[in-house]
């Protein structure tokens, strides 16, 4: 019988190939996988020789991925996670129902990160003590690149997702208020259109969900906003409101201890609800277990 032919590369060349994709160089990647440097280095050009193809480009003291590099990551990332998951389901303490714990590598938008994901894993760990997970909170753009790369296992966002490998599903759902400042006049009438139009307005960065959803929500029935400020987070901004800045559509999730506290307003507008859906969303290779999507799919109720 004809012997099958040996991988011709190494786990241990995948592991390096993928810290030096992640840190940009060989002497950070080599403290990554534990190797010294010259280590690292030789491990990646044995494997760009095996593969016939340089992987990355040297720009500097750089290493950056080339097209060729950029392709072939995702699909070393998952390979590499597949046979983790392998090992762990056979050395890891078995939870209660005999299965290997969760391991969870999260992403999150920064309104969900913040606010819906806490008490989310509290639950997940009061129920498997030995669960591993890991967040990682940004803006919904980053948080679909993440998953694109294949760097988690699932995405919770507020935002659409463009990516092309991605698959979206409906998670769950959230309500946007109007909010000024205690102190500003629109907290004390019903406020029209025009008003609202001249108003100062603070705003999340571009690529925010929130950002989307209430230009989205507001921009059909207001048509412009004249004057407009920018914030990378929900605090800063809400922050803003309260100082006096101007006013804000956003997450009642996130102005809701400031709005118990009589800092905010909310604004009377004759607006309809704004309710924006939540997604979950995974690469089209990496499916998620029904462990996780047990752990995922019953978000904490909010207020």
């Amino acid at each position: 019988m004809q012997q099958l032919d040996r991988l011709r590369f190494t786990l241990r060349q995948l592991e390096v190939l993928i810290a030096v994709a992640d840190s940009g160089s060989t002497a950070a990647a080599g403290e990554r996988v534990a190797l010294s440097q010259s280590a690292t280095s030789a491990a990646l050009g044995e494997l760009e020789s095996l593969l016939g193809a340089q992987l990355f480009d040297r720009v500097g003291r750089r290493l950056l991925l080339n097209d060729r590099g950029r392709a072939v990551l995702p699909q070393v990332r998952a390979a590499l996670d597949d046979l983790r998951r392998v090992e762990a389901g056979f050395g890891a303490t078995p939870g209660a129902g005999g299965e290997a714990p969760l391991d969870l590598r999260l992403a999150a938008s920064r309104t969900i990160g913040t606010y819906l994901v806490p008490p989310m894993l509290a639950a997940l760990l009061g129920r498997q003590p030995q669960a591993r997970v890991t967040l990682r909170i940004a803006n919904t753009r980053a948080v679909a690149a993440a998953v694109a790369r294949l760097e988690v296992d699932v995405g919770l966002v507020e935002g659409h997702c463009s990516e092309p490998d991605l698959v979206v599903e409906r998670w769950a759902e959230d309500r946007l208020v109007l909010v000024c400042a205690a102190a500003d006049p629109l907290a004390s009438r019903a406020v029209g259109d025009a008003e609202l139009r001249g108003a100062r307005w603070l705003l999340r960065e571009p690529g925010s969900g929130t950002r989307e959803a209430v230009e989205q929500a507001l921009l059909p029935r207001l048509d412009y906003f004249v004057q407009t400020l920018e914030f990378d987070s929900n605090e800063a901004l809400l922050q803003g409101v309260a100082a006096g800045l101007g006013i804000a559509c956003l997450s009642v999730q996130v102005a809701a201890d400031l709005l118990a506290l009589g800092r905010v307003r909310l604004v009377a507008t004759e607006l309809p609800p704004i309710v924006r859906p939540l997604f979950l969303v995974h690469h089209r290779a990496r499916v998620p277990s029904p462990a996780l999507r047990a752990a995922l799919l019953a978000p904490a109720a909010g207020p």
